[in-house]
């Protein structure tokens, strides 16, 4: 199974008229953050394929029509609608999963608070996210048999593709979760690539690292 994983940057590769025969054998899209709904939307009229994405720390106009408000039990529902089925043909997964042709995907975005912008997290904020999500994760390991398959997420895992700059250095947290859940992949952006020779993938307990900035596809083995 092919999964075109995306973030940062708009590749003339992916939003090319080409797309169709190049990622003709995708089966689905992982946004890791810092793009454009309109380029998700592109992605999904042309593959024609699920696409599941998060938020990193720029392009953040669309981000306050996701998140949760103090609002009455129908706008609730409308709110809930919009976020699952009306972003453009991409389904939103901050702080949630979704189960695609059997693969279990979490997804975590954000980045390293730094000057307290939108959907910055210190360390203490991020461990929290993730033990809100530790019944689903037993869910999974109860009826599936794994915790979880793949963590998308925005920022990298501190000391692993990370930068020395408090923005672009990585969660500890994204450490334990891989030491305690054993996700096969972590999926990240953030950290911008100029060179053939940097590195995009780091094993990291049994898990792999990989960075997607511009495109990578994943060759998914369940």
């Amino acid at each position: 199974m092919k999964i075109l994983c995306i973030a940062d940057h708009i590749d003339p590769l992916v939003y090319s008229a080409q797309i169709k025969e190049r990622f003709k054998d995708v089966q689905l899209v992982l946004g890791a953050g810092d793009l454009p709904i309109e380029y998700y939307s592109y992605i999904v009229s042309c593959l024609n394929v699920s696409l599941l994405f998060i938020f990193g720390n720029h392009n953040l106009s669309r981000l306050k029509h996701f998140q949760r408000h103090d609002t009455s039990p129908n706008e609730l529902i409308a709110e809930e609608n919009f976020r699952n089925q009306s972003a453009s043909g991409a389904t939103y997964l901050e702080d949630r999963q979704k189960k695609i042709k059997n693969v279990l995907v979490i997804g975590l975005g954000g980045s390293m608070r730094y000057n307290d912008g939108d959907h910055q997290f210190n360390e203490f904020q991020m461990y929290l996210r993730i033990f809100k999500l530790i019944p689903r994760l037993l869910w999974n390991r109860i009826f599936y048999g794994r915790w979880l398959d793949i963590l998308l997420t925005h920022a990298p895992p501190r000391g692993i593709h990370d930068k020395d700059d408090l923005c672009h250095t990585g969660f500890k947290a994204f450490l334990s979760f891989m030491a305690w859940f054993k996700p096969k992949y972590l999926v990240h952006g953030h950290i911008h690539l100029y060179n053939l020779n940097d590195v995009r993938k780091t094993l990291y307990k049994k898990t792999q690292v990989i960075n997607c900035y511009d495109h990578f596809v994943l060759e998914y083995t369940p």
